[in-house]
């Protein structure tokens, strides 16, 4: 498969997700496929085929791996390990989406200040689970802990 199509592909799987989680989020449909296992498991087989192409198949740059960070980056440069490591930021920031959904619904955050952290997690992952914790704490919904009892 061309890269460039697999990217698209790869981008196309997330999207739905993400849009719910902002567009819909009440919506049992919502509940059901994307606050269930379904897409991080597609996630995980589309990325355990890219690691181990890139690591153990040759489809990485050589000397590319984990050892150092000249390891890491060679890693990355080819375009089958540059699809690894995207499904990685995909993967874990869809998840962070949801992390954040849900931990808004359960402190009753308005869903209007869970957009813009849903949207800045989409598009910069670490900044928007930054934000969403931030506003939580100053709108005194919760603390600084992650543990699910703390309110």
């Amino acid at each position: 498969m061309d890269h460039a199509l697999a990217y698209q592909i790869i981008n196309f799987i997330v999207m739905p997700a993400w849009a719910l989680l902002i567009l819909a989020p009440n919506w049992k449909f919502t509940t059901k496929v994307v606050h269930s296992a379904f897409v991080p498991l597609i996630m995980f087989l589309i990325y355990f085929y890219y690691i181990s192409w890139t690591l153990f198949f040759g489809g990485g740059a050589e000397g590319g791996g984990f050892g150092s960070l000249e390891s890491v980056m060679l890693a990355f440069t080819s375009p089958i390990g540059f699809l690894a490591g995207w499904v990685h930021y995909l993967a874990f920031d869809l998840f962070v989406g949801m992390w954040i959904s849900r931990d808004g619904k359960r402190r009753d955050i308005a869903h209007a200040w869970i957009v813009p952290c849903l949207i800045l997690t989409y598009v910069l992952g670490p900044v928007g689970l930054g934000v969403y914790l931030v506003m939580r704490k100053l709108r005194n919904k919760g603390s600084w802990s992650l543990h699910e009892d703390v309110i």
